[in-house]
This record gives structure tokens, sequence and C-alpha cells, in this order.
């Protein structure tokens, strides 16, 4: 069940990183973060003249009506740009989301190298490390690009609060499907992060599952036995050479020797005294 879970974690870790990474990747590339149409409105019969439509991007800004249709130029940074815009509070929107540039940026470098590391976690599923160490660099790209999404959006707010209202002209911006894949792209780059950290704790705590206790490693101490460290040392030799005997084992034999009973030796046979003795003494005790 734990396989199975562990492989469920490492794939949907890899799609979310993946997609993840395609994603910001298409966002930055192209120019369709955000869509602004100018004109003003006829009194006549209440319709609308657009005088001007642009999509920007992080690189450049493309033109799609007014005197610049059909016009793509690249978002100088240090620059002013030479086009004709309707007016300052265009211009000021498109200056101020520069600053958020960066960001996205920092987000596809930090992704692409969490997709790798995670990649590499993955061949080698042995080094744990390399999913934690993926998971904090999804987490980081998602941050960063947050960030600069945070402040692409409060840039585009603060312009269009300062612009002037006048019932004459109207103005209309809204977010491209570039911004919604970057948007989308965070919450796929945060779930790959939070997986793979997920990931790394499950195979770590199977690692310190399986790991035999280090007590097993360390031989014991005691010299009773010739064979105490036969299975921790496989590369010793086949059988253990014999020990000599110790001046306490020689010492504890001569004890036993001494304390033990000396053998019973057979007893002498008895002396008879022959018969004529016998009849010595008969003829003595006698009387006369």
């Amino acid at each position: 069940m734990s396989s199975c879970s562990s492989r469920a974690l490492t794939i949907l870790s890899t799609v979310f990183g993946a997609c993840g990474l395609l994603l910001v990747g298409v966002a930055v590339s192209t120019d369709y973060w955000l869509i602004m149409v100018e004109g003003i409105i006829l009194q006549q019969n209440q319709s609308m003249e657009v005088k001007m439509a642009l999509h920007s991007g992080l690189w450049r800004v493309c033109f799609v009506a007014g005197a610049e249709n059909g016009r793509c130029v690249a978002s100088e940074y240090f620059t002013e740009p030479d086009i004709e815009i309707t007016t300052e509070n265009t211009a000021n929107i498109l200056k101020m989301v520069r600053t958020a540039t960066p960001f996205p940026m920092v987000s596809l470098l930090f992704v692409f190298t969490a997709f790798v590391i995670s990649n590499i976690g993955h061949i080698r599923p042995q080094r744990t490390i390399l999913a934690f160490v993926s998971g904090i660099f999804f987490i980081l790209s998602g941050l960063s690009l947050v960030v600069g999404l945070v402040l692409y959006i409060s840039s585009i707010n603060d312009e269009v609060m300062n612009r002037p209202r006048e019932p004459e002209q109207f103005f209309n911006y809204y977010y491209g499907w570039s911004f919604a894949f970057a948007a989308s792209s965070f919450l796929l780059k945060e779930g790959a992060g939070v997986l793979s950290v997920y990931l790394f704790m499950k195979r770590y705590a199977e690692e310190e599952m399986y790991r035999p206790h280090p007590a097993l490693y360390h031989p014991r101490l005691s010299d009773s036995s010739d064979y105490s460290g036969q299975f921790l040392h496989p590369e010793s030799s086949w059988p253990p050479p014999k020990r000599g005997r110790s001046t306490s084992e020689a010492s504890s034999d001569i004890s036993i020797q001494l304390n033990q009973a000396p053998p019973a030796l057979p007893m002498p046979p008895s002396h008879v005294p022959p018969p004529h003795y016998h009849a010595h003494m008969q003829m003595s005790a006698s009387p006369c």
C-alpha cells in the first residue's frame, strides 16, 4: 500500500511540475498579459469609436487598432518607446508593469531547477533529500510568481484609479490568457512542492522503518565466546583461531587438582605368624 501511494505521489508531483513549468514558460514568452481599449463616445448616436487597442506582455506591446494598428514594439526598460499613445495614463501603465517582470523570470528559473532535481530524485529514489530540495524549489518558484502577479495587478490598479473621469472617453482593460496561464502555473507549482515534500517524508519514514537498530552493528565486549563477532565480521576466517590458555584458567585448574582427595592406596596384607609359633606358645602355657 505504501509503495502504491509513493508511486502515486511521484506521478502527481511530476505531472504538476511539468504542467507548471510549461504554463509559466508560455506565459513569460507570450504578450497577452494585459489588453487595453481606449476610445471616445459619440454623443449623436451614443456609439463608441475605438482610438487605440493593444495587448501587452512582459517583453513587447502589440497594437490592434488606432494609428499604430498592426505594429508590435519591444518594451524598452531604460528609454522611452517610440510609439504614439493616446493618453498619458496608458503609457504610465505600460511603464509600471515592467517592475513585475523580474519575478516571473526568477520563478521560471526556480521551477526549471526544481523539475530537473525532481526527475533525478525519481530516477534515484534512495536519495530522499532530492525530493525535499525539489519541493522547496517548487514552493519558492510559486512564491516568486505570486509576488510578480501582485505587483502587476497593483501597478495597473493604481494607474486606473488615478485616471481622470471624462464622460466623452472610455477606457477598458482586462487580463489575457497569458496572465491566466501564470496564475494557473502558481497553483500547479505549489501543489508539486507540497507533494514532493510529502513524498520525501514517506520515503524517509520507510527508510527508518527498515533500517536495522544501530546496536546490531556493535560487537559484544565479552570474550566468553569465540563466535560473538562471527556474523558481524564476515571477512574474518572460519573457523576462528583457538585461544591460548590464560593464566587465570591455568591457576583454576591447579586449585581444582589440589582440592581433590588423593586416591586410596591398596592396604598391604596383614602379617600371619607361622604355625610353629602357635605350638611353642601352647607348650609354654602348659604346666610342668
